[in-house]
């Protein structure tokens, strides 16, 4: 009997392991606020080590390159510019027999955008990444996002 509970046992692990789907990058997008007609939104993804991601450059070699699309409602906000990336640094993937612009530990992004109104609203957006390791690469995910911008208070000041 206790064989065939350990064995119940083990081979419940195995499925278990077997089903546990790869995640090596979690994206926070929040907000920042840098006055009252203008703020940024920030994708940070946080990447387990011995993972990477794509910078948003190009290549023809392979690799899917990180994107955003950020749905505009001119009612809202207009954009400022194109979305921004931190210092990627460049390595030569074997996985891709090229050299590629790529993110390790963390990643930021950054799309400015100027308010048309005080109002409260949500913008949506979307990111496409493709995350890889020294021996693999994932196939390119792209997650969805919603994110509140805050009403704008005026404080009075103090007499």
């Amino acid at each position: 009997m206790k064989k065939v509970y350990l064995l119940v046992v083990l081979l419940s692990s195995f499925v278990g392991y077997t089903q546990i789907a790869l995640n090596p990058v979690e994206w926070v997008v929040s907000y920042n606020s840098i006055s009252n007609t203008e703020g940024e939104l920030i994708f940070t993804a946080n990447i387990q080590d011995r993972w990477h991601i794509y910078s948003q450059k190009p290549s023809t070699d392979g690799p899917v390159p990180t994107s955003f699309s950020i749905t505009l409602n001119n009612n809202h906000y207009e954009f400022v510019g194109a979305v921004e990336e931190s210092n990627a640094h460049e390595i030569f993937d074997i996985t891709f027999d090229a050299k590629l612009f790529v993110f390790d530990k963390q990643a930021v992004f950054k799309q400015k955008i100027k308010r048309k109104t005080k109002k409260a609203f949500h913008i949506i957006s979307s990111v496409e990444f493709m995350s890889c390791d020294d021996s693999k690469c994932l196939p390119p995910k792209t997650l969805n996002f919603e994110t509140h911008i805050p009403e704008i208070t005026v404080l009075k000041s103090k007499l």
